[in-house]
């Protein structure tokens, strides 16, 4: 068996799991982006805009929200997608451990976990930009990159946490991922606010983040404002990709084998 057809086996057995509860993954959705853009984008927004929108590039508040709360729904999906249910399956439920006694790789379990984290934060981001456009934000055709853009975002997230959570005896190491690394990546990444507001020192840091990557593809392209810097934020989440993937097969391939 090859490893794409393995992956495909792993992908599958996370679909059959999933398939119960779909309908509600998508309702929640649905609902998440429309009450964050009714109460921040449309109540806040409404106090932003009487003081002018210089700092948001000269479209409403709501409309420069929206891309950045994409992003970060893609960030936090790989987060949960990746943290509890990957040490079940390695721990708990010992999942892995039944895989590697049939043709199945870790390479290919690692695979068809991307693969899987790929679905799932593209079917979100795709309701995501739905909810956009009944809010009326998308200035471009080119909006409808948010969606691989999303994914790339979640898959290098996903990569960087499976090598992560492979580490891990215990899930009390992901308490400080959830406090230090993704709620300070929410708040401080250009997802609620222009990066020049921060300090010089603070900018640098933010600017060196992931998610700020993310949110300036995501927002580029909903908004019809991407420029040169796209290469580069795509570079980086790339590298990230390929890196944390690297990471991910090893620290598997240790613990899977202790």
């Amino acid at each position: 068996m090859t490893v794409v057809a393995a992956s495909g086996r792993v992908w599958l057995r996370n679909w059959l799991v999933y398939r119960r509860l779909w309908h509600r993954s998508l309702a929640f959705g649905f609902l998440q982006p429309v009450l964050f853009l009714t109460a921040m984008g449309l109540g806040i927004g409404t106090l932003i805009s009487r003081q002018g929108l210089t700092a948001f590039g000269g479209v409403e508040y709501i409309d420069w929200l929206g891309p950045g709360l994409l992003a970060a729904m893609a960030m936090q999906t790989s987060t949960f997608e990746s943290t509890y249910p990957i040490m079940n399956k390695i721990m708990w439920g010992r999942n892995y451990e039944a895989m590697l006694s049939t043709p199945v790789s870790v390479r290919a379990i690692l695979g068809g976990e991307l693969a899987w984290a790929a679905f799932r934060i593209g079917t979100l981001a795709t309701v995501f930009l739905v909810v956009l456009v009944l809010f009326g934000i998308p200035r471009s055709p080119a909006a409808l990159l948010a969606i691989p853009f999303g994914v790339l975002v979640g898959v290098a997230f996903s990569a960087c946490l499976i090598a992560f959570t492979a580490t891990q005896k215990n899930d009390v190491g992901f308490s400080a991922v959830f406090r230090f690394v993704v709620n300070p990546l929410f708040l401080f990444s250009g997802t609620f606010f222009p990066l020049t507001n921060l300090p010089e020192p603070l900018r640098a840091v933010a600017w060196a983040t992931p998610l700020f990557h993310g949110v300036e593809l995501i927002r580029g392209s909903v908004l019809g404002t991407l420029d040169p810097a796209t290469g580069l934020h795509l570079a980086y989440l790339l590298a990230m990709l390929g890196i944390g993937a690297w990471l991910a097969e090893r620290t598997l391939t240790r613990r899977m084998a202790s």
